[in-house]
Formats: structure tokens, C-alpha cells, sequence
């Protein structure tokens, strides 16, 4: 088996984080070989040519010494910026395993364990009321929740937290605008607590709010804001001075746009204020989007999982807690809308999980 570690930045519609994992291999000696360049070389140039991105990066660590590192296409296409080792991305979902490991810090500290239940830190999550129906006048019916949300819930996407449209729960969503800016996680908290689950805890895979619910749980267990939090535990033990919500001025020309693939099958930027939330100190920070990193600060917070939670002296999390956060703790998801054709996935504590491997190339 060899020790790869695999790291992708493409500047599209969506970026998605996944679980740390290796991949087994049969071959003998280096994977990251010339014709395996050559082909990864073609492969991000092709990106590039079929008009599926306007900018790409790669960067493979192997046997824990960097493989390949090749960026192609723009940062920024109207600027004529090219993609660059240094370009500052929007990651989107791959804020969530910073999260996670945020959160998970507070675990190996004894401050939480997985089965206490949510309303015993957070109270305002007591005697949760499920939406079960709407009567023919329009109105929810409710039920209380057959057990309080558990903190392994709101890890692995069960606390029953949902915008189901059948039962109107995504327009109590917008009304509540949760994670507005504006909002402390406090006051998200506090308003999704309001809103009626649309399953009971336990009983349904749904991939959501849950991780903005771990950040604030993870504020409010050590007493400090959690972007505070975030840098203390993981970011700054791992020397990722480029990873952060707030973008100071200096590092803003290194800013990648962001664009998406339009009804004429062209990429078209997407207005700049998409940025907001990295210029300016906003009160929310949210633990399920909003980071900004680089290709080189991610990688090495991927190695450090690679590597069961210490990577070049320091320690994030203990090799046990690593094992457990990539452990499937529910059945795979085969009905996910969030999960198309992943094939035999299940989800562990902010990682997706496979349980089988691949039974399809479209499941690769």
C-alpha cells in the first residue's frame, strides 16, 4: 500500500470536501511515475480545453514527499491572472473537516463524548418538536421528538435538521435566514432550534446545517469564539497562515474568482461580492462553509489526517480519533441528493466514508 495523498483545486460551480482515506495499490514502486504525469498533465489541461473550469491545480504527496504540483488556466480569466501555487481559494465544503477536527480537539480533552445529548450544552435544543404531516389547512402537524439530538447526530448529518419542501420546512429556513452574516452562531442556534426537524434523531441521513451546529457547540464547550477556536487547535499548530474566513487587504490580489457553467455551456464569473464573508469580520463563522485556503495549506492539513493527527512534530488530534472520524456510523447512503452516483457511501464525523469500493467506473 502506498502512502498518497491526493489534493485538487478547481475553480468551477462547487468545491467538496471527502473523508481522508488511502488507496490500495497492487503496482510495485512510485505511482506518481512519468507516464502518470503525462496523463495527469493531459487530464488538467483537458479541464482546461472542454471548458469544465477556468483554472485548476493539483498537488500529490507520496511516501510523504511531494510527487506533482502542476496549475493550469486562470485565477482569475479577465484579469489574465494565471492559477498559481499561491492562489487563495474559496473551499467551500472542505471548511467542514476543519471543523470537525476543531471540534474533535474539545473530544480528545474529555469535554464532550459522541452520545451526550445536544441539550445538555446547548439547551435551547431541548424537547424538539418533529413535523410529521400538514393538514388540509396548510398547517404543520407536530409531534415531540422521540429522543433529544445526540452531538454524534449533529457529526454525522442525523440530527433531523431539514428543509424538506413537502412539509414547508425550506421557507421556515429562508424566514429564519440562519446563517446571515450578520447572525452570531449563537443567534443561528438560537433560530434553528425554532424550526420543527423534519425527521426524528437517528432516523435519516441529512447533509445540512449539522456542522454550523458543531462549530457553535464547539465555541460554546471552550469559551472563546470559534474562528478563534479554529486557528488556536488547527490552524495555526499546522502553520496554515493562508487559510482563514477574513482576507486581509494584502492577500486580496491573490484571491481566485469564482465562476460557473452558464445555460450556453460557457463559464461565466460569478459577481465579486461572493466574497463577502472574507472581507469583512462578520459575526457569523460558520462551520459548514466560508474558508478560503490555498493548495498548500490544505494539503498539509490532509496530510496531518493522512497521517492519524500529527504531521512534522505536531499533534492536532490523537490517532484514535482520526480512526473513529473516519469510521462509518451510519448505513451507506444510497437515496442522498447529496451523494450522486458515489456508489457504497457512508458517513463518518465530517467525512464521507466508503463502504465498498467502486462497482462502476461512475461510481469512481
Amino acid at each position: 500500500m502506498r502512502n498518497t495523498c491526493v489534493l485538487l483545486f478547481v475553480l468551477t460551480i462547487y468545491a467538496c470536501g471527502s473523508g481522508p482515506g488511502q488507496d490500495s495499490y497492487v503496482k510495485k514502486g512510485p505511482v506518481i511515475d512519468p507516464v502518470a504525469i503525462e496523463r495527469l498533465d493531459a487530464a488538467l489541461s483537458s479541464f482546461i480545453a472542454d471548458s469544465l473550469v477556468v483554472g485548476a491545480s493539483a498537488l500529490i504527496f507520496e511516501e510523504g514527499e511531494e510527487a506533482y504540483f502542476k496549475a493550469v488556466g486562470y485565477a482569475d480569466r479577465e484579469a489574465e491572472v494565471p492559477m498559481a501555487r499561491n492562489t487563495i481559494a474559496t473551499i467551500y465544503s472542505m471548511t467542514k473537516p476543519i471543523t470537525g477536527t476543531t471540534l474533535m480537539t474539545l473530544f480528545d480533552e474529555g469535554r464532550f463524548q459522541l452520545d451526550d445529548r445536544l441539550p445538555d450544552h446547548l439547551p435551547e435544543y431541548r424537547g424538539m418538536q418533529v413535523c410529521i404531516g400538514v393538514d388540509e389547512s396548510g398547517d404543520m402537524e407536530l409531534t415531540r421528538a422521540d429522543r433529544e439530538i445526540s452531538i454524534r447526530d449533529i457529526t454525522r448529518h442525523t440530527a433531523g435538521f431539514s428543509q424538506r419542501e413537502d412539509l414547508g420546512l425550506h421557507v421556515l429556513h429562508w424566514q429564519a435566514d440562519l446563517l446571515s452574516l450578520d447572525h452570531s452562531l449563537a443567534e443561528m442556534s438560537k433560530k434553528l432550534s425554532e424550526i420543527p426537524l423534519g425527521y426524528q434523531p437517528g432516523t435519516r441521513w441529512e447533509y445540512g446545517v449539522s456542522v454550523d451546529v458543531q462549530a457553535y457547540l464547539a465555541e460554546k464547550l471552550a469559551g472563546k469564539p470559534f474562528a478563534e477556536l479554529m486557528r488556536e487547535r488547527v490552524l495555526d499548530p499546522l502553520g496554515m497562515s493562508e487559510t482563514s474566513y477574513f482576507v486581509p487587504k494584502e492577500k486580496r490580489d491573490r484571491v481566485a474568482a469564482i465562476y460557473n457553467k452558464r445555460r450556453d455551456g460557457k463559464l461565466g464569473r460569478v459577481p465579486d461580492d461572493i466574497h463577502a464573508i472574507n472581507y469583512r469580520e462578520w459575526p457569523m463563522t460558520p462551520g459548514g462553509w466560508g474558508l478560503k485556503s490555498t493548495i498548500d495549506d490544505y494539503m498539509t492539513f490532509a496530510r496531518m489526517l493522512l497521517n492519524k493527527g500529527t504531521i512534522n512534530g505536531t499533534t492536532v488530534l490523537q490517532p484514535e480519533t482520526v480512526d473513529l472520524m473516519a469510521t462509518n456510523h451510519l448505513p451507506a447512503v444510497e437515496d442522498s441528493l447529496w451523494l450522486p452516483g458515489k456508489g457504497r457511501v457512508g458517513f463518518g464525523i465530517d467525512f464521507a466514508v466508503r463502504t465498498e469500493s467502486p462497482q462502476s467506473a461512475e461510481e469512481n
